[in-house]
């Protein structure tokens, strides 16, 4: 209903045609354009005459023309409105006609970024079941406690969140994380020390604009995570791929890759290795952070899903051991939370966190204040750690669940190794299985699956699957599971 819109139309009084004439067919083009669509209301005389500033009984003779030629019909006690049976056979689709929808082509030159590819995330269709790269269930979301803590910022003293506040985040926030992370991590961080982003992708953008120049080398895992190539490379980063075995990534090839010129950076995944999970052993860990301080070399640290550990201890971050001021921390909540509420932070010393975070304003003034307010709040209850704990068994079901339905369907055709926290498996296949294939036939057994292509810096990449368990139940993984071994 646009009545409660200000609808825009332009009239010339100067003009040699009736006004309540040019009122009319602005009118009528835009119905046939589909700016206004069947049913819609249109404004009430009054209103429509102030607006223009025309008399009404202008807009009246204008509505009464319309009405005649079928363009409008009027509803008693209710108002004006587009007819539902329009004097054309189907009213066009907004911008549908090569005359007035947009252009198609810039005027100007346009060039794609750097190494950015323009990918649109699909949409599954009904019925499908999705392994996806590690997403938690948006079903398990405290979504009743965060809208009670949203409540409570907007109608509180907390409601001056909704002014301007700082870049680097709200303060009760950067505050509560670096409570979080000394407690939980081992990092030595302070509220100056934290910078809140809208997700762990605009930390990942944030340090690689703010750390790399046109041509710098930056070393990768050979098998790893495409958004974190892709902000690096639109930075102006060569990408160097580091091979990875059972024991994360290759320490050893990084080294060999310092005597050949200076690295600007090590982009790298320890706890949890994307893709393949694996734990990077602490003997690597120690001689990483040896050749970081001593080349000075940046190590960004990316611990998406430090809150998913199952089995022993989890392993500190590279950062809790970090003494010399190379590592660049980066986290997400959106983990604990839900996909869709956008929230990461990167830990650094502060000078870092103040570059990090005069960028930051030039493309996104400050944060969501209100969001992260109520978030802090979560923390500083306790609630969001309980939730953590609860969604933690959860997925740990869903891990056991996933791993039983393989065993059963396709024990002689894949092999993985049951991970001791995250929220995906990394399945390779036996018998030079063809992933790819395999991942086209599973489509049309309505089950999505990401082969090993997906995640290769350069060639086709292992045969292999990362199947992502945490966003579907048991149920629905078994399901997963008997849908993928019909399309061996």
């Amino acid at each position: 209903m646009l009545r409660s819109w200000k609808m825009n139309l332009e009239v010339d009084p100067a003009s040699n045609i009736p006004l309540f004439v040019q009122l009319s067919r602005a009118i009528v083009r835009d119905i046939e354009r589909g700016r206004l669509s069947p049913g819609d209301a249109l404004p009430g005389t009054r209103a429509m005459a102030q607006r223009l500033g025309i008399h009404r009984n202008t807009v009246d003779a204008a509505y009464r023309e319309l009405i005649q030629q079928g363009w409008a019909s009027a509803e008693p006690s209710r108002g004006t409105f587009v007819s539902t049976t329009l004097p054309v056979k189907t009213p066009k689709g907004f911008g549908s006609s090569p005359r007035q929808r947009m252009p198609q082509q810039p005027a100007f030159s346009l060039e794609a970024p750097r190494g950015v590819r323009e990918d649109v995330a699909a949409s599954a269709s009904r019925g499908v079941l999705i392994f996806n790269d590690g997403t938690p269930d948006v079903r398990l979301a405290p979504s009743l406690a965060l809208a009670r803590a949203f409540r409570h910022v907007l109608t509180g003293r907390a409601r001056t969140t909704l002014g301007a506040g700082d870049a680097r985040g709200e303060p009760l926030l950067r505050q509560s994380l670096a409570r979080m992370l000394s407690e939980t991590r081992g990092l030595a961080a302070g509220e100056d020390d934290v910078l809140v982003t809208r997700g762990s992708q605009m930390a990942l953008f944030l340090v690689a604009q703010t750390l790399v120049r046109p041509g710098d080398v930056v070393a990768v895992d050979a098998l790893g995570y495409r958004p974190a190539w892709d902000a690096l490379r639109l930075a102006g980063a060569r990408l160097v791929g580091l091979p990875v075995d059972g024991e994360g990534v290759r320490v050893d090839a990084l080294r060999t890759l310092l005597t050949q010129g200076p690295v600007r950076a090590v982009f790298v995944t320890p706890h949890h290795q994307y893709p393949t999970t694996v734990t990077l052993t602490a003997a690597r860990r120690v001689e990483l952070l040896r050749l970081a301080a001593e080349s000075g070399m940046a190590v960004v640290e990316d611990d998406y899903d430090h809150e998913y550990h199952y089995e022993g201890r989890p392993v500190l971050p590279l950062a809790s051991a970090d003494r010399s001021g190379s590592v660049v921390y980066v986290g997400s909540l959106s983990k604990i939370m839900a996909p869709g509420l956008r929230l990461g932070y990167v830990v650094a010393p502060a000078p870092v966190v103040r570059q990090l975070a005069a960028l930051r304003a030039v493309v996104d003034r400050q944060g969501d204040a209100p969001l992260e307010r109520a978030v802090a709040e979560l923390l500083e209850e306790g609630e969001l750690q309980r939730h953590a704990r609860r969604a933690r068994r959860e997925y740990l079901a869903r891990r056991d669940a996933l791993a039983e339905a393989l065993r059963g369907a396709l024990d002689e055709h894949v092999d993985f190794e049951v991970p001791a926290g995250g929220l995906a498996l990394w399945v390779r296949l036996r018998e030079r299985g063809d992933a790819s294939g395999w991942a086209e036939r599973a489509r049309a057994e309505g089950v999505h699956v990401m082969p090993g292509h997906s995640f290769a810096l350069e060639g086709q990449g292992p045969e292999a699957f990362r199947l992502g368990f945490a966003s579907l139940n048991p149920t629905e993984l078994r399901e997963a599971v008997r849908r993928l071994a019909r399309a061996r």
